[in-house]
């Protein structure tokens, strides 16, 4: 009886370390992006390519804006002083335009997949 207890603890505990490790599937810390008087710092964001990633978007302006990609496949609209985290899917070696929508004519950026 005491094996038969062990053998399953240890199948859980294995269960339990691989959910563990498929929850922590982001391969480097959030990027933090700060927008300005609708423009982006750092506007080029290097992320390691074939990793989802993380970028923290902190809208230091009144306004809400919205970071809009659509070779990411990603739109998030961020209250006026506000953060919103933005997941960005594992990507293929490349350069991957965005903007801030509501103001694209200054708030202009790139993520370099290397």
């Amino acid at each position: 009886m005491i094996m038969k207890n062990l053998s399953l603890f240890a199948v859980v505990a294995a269960f339990v370390a691989a959910g563990a490790l498929a929850t922590s599937s982001f391969a480097q810390a959030p990027i933090e992006v700060r927008l300005k008087n609708h423009r982006f710092t750092p506007n080029v964001i290097k992320v390691k390519a074939n990793q989802p990633s993380m970028i923290m978007l902190f809208n230091d302006d009144d306004t809400a804006d919205e970071f809009d990609s659509s070779s990411l496949k990603i739109e998030k609209v961020v209250a006026g002083h506000n953060k919103g985290a933005i997941r960005v899917r594992a990507l293929a070696p490349g350069k991957y335009p965005f903007m801030g929508e509501y103001h694209a004519a200054t708030a202009q950026g790139m993520v370099i997949a290397e």
